[in-house]
């Protein structure tokens, strides 16, 4: 496996089923970055008058950066499954520097988060990154297909993506969970 593409979520993630808000991988360089998209459902707004809340986007991010990028990068150094990181480890949201949003998002919009990752050490991941609104009817897999490094640190998407947040110094952690215990 040489990285996230055509692996579902739910097999990387712990989160259950109504806090999973990643739909699927787009792109991801292990030791650089990733592109995931999500589009909010009914659920996902209740009680927030339609709107994807900005604490869930800074949610999003994190599943898509520090959790995903980290357990893939610890399951290739361990050389075991994600189904063995769950059972022995659990993320843990540790910080976040500024963010800052620009728009927002709505049941129904489809999002990706575009991380790249600054620091990875003893399970410990730092990524800085952006949400932004996909233009309808987008093929993503199509779209990402030729993307690459450099495309991914200058945040080169076409002009038909709409800027939502800016994110900076998102840090978690994968933790022993026999330490909660």
């Amino acid at each position: 496996m040489d990285n996230l593409l055509g692996t579902h979520p739910s097999e990387v993630l712990s989160h259950g089923p109504t806090k999973l808000l990643i739909s699927k991988y787009h792109w991801h360089l292990p030791s650089k970055g990733i592109v995931v998209s999500y589009t909010p459902n009914e659920l996902d707004v209740k009680d927030h008058f339609g709107i994807f809340r900005g604490v869930d986007q800074i949610e999003s991010f994190a599943q898509a950066s520090i959790v995903s990028c980290g357990a893939f990068n610890e399951k290739t150094k361990q050389e075991t499954t994600f189904a063995d990181l769950k059972i022995k480890f659990i993320p843990v949201f540790i910080s976040t520097g500024p963010v800052h949003f620009h728009s927002y998002l709505e049941v129904g919009d489809t999002f990706i988060c575009i991380a790249q990752i600054k620091f990875y050490k003893f399970r410990q991941m730092t990524c800085d990154g952006r949400i932004y609104k996909v233009p309808k009817n987008m093929d993503l897999d199509q779209y990402f297909s030729d993307f690459d490094e450099n495309r991914l640190l200058n945040y080169d998407l076409s002009n038909d993506f709409v800027l939502v947040a800016e994110l900076n110094d998102i840090t978690g952690r994968a933790i022993k969970a026999d330490l909660l215990k």
